[in-house]
């Protein structure tokens, strides 16, 4: 028989429990003190100048800020389980000071007031980091991501649907029109032998002109009543055409140069995803994301809604000057920032350019230089303004053209040609064109080329290069891996730019945290 006693820890839901300061609670290396610490530290000004004053008090901004920061750090994301965590969660019980804003408070803040402010609030955090030393804003590493809007994914409107199905309407609208003047001669006492205002060949018949000419035909049809087939028109034009009209003028305005949108969040773009879980290559709607590191603390970030990576650096890199006054010296990039118009950009700011362009890799191959029929392989000679092939044939130059890229940006290529292809010995691995083999160049990219390769193979150049893996890469696998952070909650361009400036405030405030103890 076993004698010992049994002896338990006291119980008693009844008994005061001490401490009631909850930060004796909280550890010293705990993130939540981070994120404290590092919102302190902001001058009040940056909130106080967005609320208008008067009527009932609202929860200090400063509080608000980090319960969202802190939430994005726990992978808490929706209103609603913030407000719950700020009810249950000693952290969060510690950061709010007891207070307990719900939902609809934290989601309005979210919405309305960080709008305002979430931006200055990251530029003045990553300052503080500037200061403390934990990055010197001297080397930008910048790539991008496409993250999953907060919209359906079959709500799509194309817009080579819409200009084909606008098309069409317009045509019918013509011919309705022509079909009631040819039956009628009513128009000639208004409008003399002229078609109707609204008939132009060439021009856009709007929703106003459609309008217009339904209220003269109604005008119209009070003197006639009788006449059917003018009645039948006036209803096709107000319950079918004028409607049709106005869906694709909005639709056209909502494009915004992009070639779709989503019905349920008009500023998402339909993109293919890197998370194709279905592997077909199905296009979902979403934004492209783009970040800018520096030791994997986040730098810099935009919001854009085409795909392509080209076209975002510029705009990217004009929105940090705006933020912060000035951009770091090194860019480092992938091949798919490489252009003429980003590498022009970087040479007139000053910068330091270690964007890679579209061939870099295929060059760095031995099997790239014995590929003698290409271009890059040619000899070209500079005084007379001509190229060299294998065979000895000349190739002679025939013009300048210049095309216009997708931001509007216009390139100059210049075009050469060889007559002498005839009976040439190689011709089968040169050309398949029957008329003899054109090359053309864009010598302006060519000159920033060579200064690309020079700064990359240079030892600065190769450890930045190498650097650049391990940097913005990793940003992203932390946010869509660790953080499960695969896809926005909420919609619109602002709204979203919102939750990408708490996600990288969070990241930074986890990667300090990480650092200091």
């Amino acid at each position: 028989m076993n004698n010992n006693k049994i002896v338990f820890k006291d119980y008693n839901m009844n008994q005061l429990q001490l401490p009631m300061d909850l930060s004796e609670e909280i550890p010293k290396n705990h993130v939540v003190r981070v994120v404290n610490d590092a919102i302190d530290e902001l001058d009040d000004n940056i909130f106080l100048k967005y609320y208008p004053g008067g009527g009932r008090s609202s929860y200090h901004p400063k509080m608000m800020t980090k319960i969202l920061v802190y939430a994005y750090t726990q992978k808490i994301y929706t209103s609603r389980k913030i407000a719950k965590a700020v009810r249950e969660q000693l952290p969060f019980m510690w950061i709010a000071a007891r207070q307990k804003p719900n939902f609809r408070t934290i989601n309005r803040f979210r919405s309305k007031r960080m709008k305002h402010v979430i931006d200055e609030v990251f530029t003045s955090v990553l300052e503080l980091l500037i200061k403390e030393g934990y990055v010197k804003f001297e080397n930008y590493f910048l790539d991008g991501t496409k993250i999953e809007a907060d919209a359906n994914r079959y709500s799509f409107v194309w817009k080579k649907s819409t200009d084909r199905y606008e098309a069409d309407l317009q045509a019918k609208i013509r011919k309705l029109l022509k079909e009631i003047e040819a039956e009628n001669d009513y128009e000639n006492e208004l409008y003399g032998d002229k078609d109707l205002d609204e008939l132009g060949e060439e021009s856009q018949i709007t929703s106003d002109d459609l309008k217009n000419t339904a209220e003269k035909l109604e005008s119209r049809l009070e003197e006639e009543p009788e006449n059917k087939k003018l009645k039948k028109a006036v209803k096709t034009i107000k319950k079918d055409y004028l409607p049709r009209t106005k869906k694709y003028e909005r639709y056209q305005s909502t494009f915004k140069g992009r070639n779709s949108f989503s019905k349920t969040d008009t500023d998402a773009t339909f993109m293919r995803m890197k998370e194709d879980h279905m592997r077909n290559g199905q296009l979902k709607p979403g934004h492209n994301l783009q970040l800018g590191t520096e030791k994997q603390f986040i730098l810099g970030y935009s919001i854009h809604q085409k795909p392509g990576d080209t076209t975002c650096l510029i705009p990217h890199l004009e929105r940090l000057k705006k933020l912060f006054g000035k951009t770091p010296k090194n860019i480092i990039a992938d091949a798919g920032y490489g252009s003429e118009e980003n590498y022009r950009y970087l040479e007139e700011q000053g910068k330091n350019s270690y964007v890679k362009y579209n061939t870099y890799f295929k060059e760095q191959k031995r099997n790239w230089k014995k590929q003698v029929f290409r271009r890059e392989n040619m000899y070209y000679n500079s005084e007379d303004d001509k190229f060299i092939c294998p065979n000895g044939k000349e190739l002679i130059f025939q013009f300048d053209k210049y095309y216009r890229t997708e931001s509007g940006y216009f390139t100059k290529y210049r075009h050469y040609k060889c007559f002498d292809c005839d009976g040439c010995d190689f011709r089968e691995k040169c050309t398949r064109s029957r008329t003899g083999r054109t090359v053309r160049v864009n010598w302006e990219l060519e000159k920033y080329k060579k200064q690309v390769r020079e700064n990359l193979g240079s030892d600065h150049g190769k450890k930045l290069s190498s650097k650049r893996k391990v940097e913005v890469e990793s940003v992203y696998g932390h946010f869509k891996a660790n953080r499960v952070f695969r896809r926005f909650v909420l919609r619109g361009i602002e709204k979203v730019n919102i939750e990408i400036g708490l996600m990288s405030l969070a990241h930074n405030m986890l990667k300090k945290a990480a650092l200091t103890y």
